[in-house]
Order: C-alpha cells, then sequence, then structure tokens
C-alpha cells in the first residue's frame, strides 16, 4: 500500500540521520495562569501546520473570525499557516505548531529533525483517537484524519505514542493545568514525560520538542465539560518553548 510505502521510505531516511540521541530536559516550571499579550509589532511568527479548523471553517470559506485557539495564538504570535514542514518553509523561524498534521512526506521529516536539531521549537499535537466532530464525509480530503500519522518521527526521537484504552473525555494535566481531553494517548520514552503520560519533552540537538497526546483539547467550543484552562496551557507549553 501507498501508506506503508511511505512510511518505510520515512523510517528509512530518518535512519539515515545522525545517531543523535534524544536528551531529557529538566521540566520547567508551569508558567504563569495567561501569558502577557503583546504588540502586533513584537509579534514573533508562528508557523502552523494542522488539519483541524482551526484558521478557517470546514468549507475553507472567510466566514467567521477563526477559532477560539487561533483567537488565542493571535495574541502573542504572528501566526502564519504553511502545508508541509520542510526544509524551504522551516527556514529560520524559530517556532512551529504542528496540531495533528497530516503525515508528512519523509523528505520534509529529515528537514523536520534537522531544523529541530539545529535549535528549532516544535509543539506537536498527536492525537492517537481525534473526536473533532466534522460534517465532511469519510474520506474526504478536508476532513481531519482519525488519528495521528506517525511515519518513523516519533521513534526516532525515542517516543511511542499509545491509543486510549477507553474513548471519552478525561483530565488530563498540561503545562501545570487541569485541561478538559477527549480520547487523550499515553506517551512513553526517553523523554521527560509527565506522571501521567500525556506530554514528552525532549531535548534534541540544540532544539526543543514538546509533545502532547492529544488534540481536541483546544475544541474549547464543543467540549463537554471544563475548559476554562484549555487555551491557557496550550499558551503556556509554546511560552515554555520560546525560552532557551
Amino acid at each position: 500500500m501507498k501508506t506503508a510505502a511511505v512510511a518505510l521510505t520515512a523510517a528509512a531516511a530518518l535512519g539515515m540521520l545522525s545517531a543523535c540521541k534524544a536528551k531529557s530536559p529538566t521540566p520547567a516550571p508551569a508558567p504563569r495562569e495567561t501569558a502577557e499579550r503583546r504588540d502586533a509589532a513584537e509579534r514573533p511568527t508562528l508557523l502552523l501546520l494542522t488539519t483541524l479548523p482551526l484558521m478557517f471553517g470546514e468549507s475553507f470559506g472567510l466566514e467567521g473570525n477563526g477559532s477560539p485557539a487561533l483567537k488565542a495564538l493571535e495574541t502573542r504570535y504572528a501566526v502564519r499557516p504553511v502545508a508541509v514542514a520542510d526544509a524551504k518553509t522551516l527556514g529560520h523561524n524559530p517556532l512551529l505548531l504542528m496540531a495533528h498534521p497530516l503525515a508528512q512526506p519523509a523528505e520534509a521529516l529529515v528537514d523536520l529533525d534537522a531544523w529541530v536539531r539545529r535549535g528549532g521549537r516544535l509543539l506537536l499535537l498527536a492525537d492517537p483517537a481525534l473526536d473533532w466532530h466534522s460534517e465532511l464525509p469519510l474520506g474526504d480530503a478536508r476532513r481531519p484524519p482519525p488519528a495521528f500519522a506517525d511515519t518513523g518521527l516519533l521513534k526516532h526521537w525515542g517516543l511511542r505514542l499509545d491509543a486510549p484504552d477507553e474513548r471519552g473525555p478525561t483530565m488530563r494535566r498540561l503545562a501545570g493545568r487541569d485541561v478538559l481531553t477527549a480520547s487523550s494517548g499515553d506517551l512513553i520514552g526517553k523523554c521527560a514525560v509527565s506522571s501521567d503520560r500525556l506530554v514528552a519533552r525532549c531535548r534534541i540537538g540544540r532544539g526543543q520538542v514538546t509533545v502532547v497526546a492529544d488534540a481536541d483539547f483546544l475544541n474549547v467550543e464543543d467540549l463537554d465539560g471544563p475548559t476554562e484552562h484549555n487555551l491557557g496551557a496550550m499558551m503556556a507549553e509554546l511560552s515554555a518553548l520560546e525560552r532557551p
């Protein structure tokens, strides 16, 4: 199958990289409850790679003003949506948010790994069982995939993502806050993994990667339960990645 071929190619490409191990950083103290708003001229660029309807609705029209998650991001960052995490796209930008992305081509995975090792900072929301409601039919290219498609990148960084034993809403801990997730998974590996296994923080080369085993927590409008800390937790994790 084509997907299997891509996975094997990606794994092989990553295997040819330097055998540099992902080291576990000392977990940073939880940032403040809300990150400070920045003036427009002071907002650094945040690359956003996602299949979720954060920027636009599912029809990709201009109706509405973006999701609550996007509005939170835009208080601190100049958000720039991108379609692929290759060298040309990443360039010298220091910060990337991958929120339940599509499987990346093998060459882009190599570029992403190299970008991180040179000092890039990545927040990766890798959901093993997405519960985000969609009106689009199954198989529609615009519909988010049902699970994060890992083609070898997490393994290369010393991590494993497990799907939940049971689906449904669960309170978990992110950036020192109680957040409502939906069918969130578990992370296992060599990085600094949180006690509830929702978050893994990895120092890789000169860069840092934070992986969260859920993306549904961004869907604060549709989750049934307390979500008042969800977006603040996302902003706190990004803020922590900005620090040296």
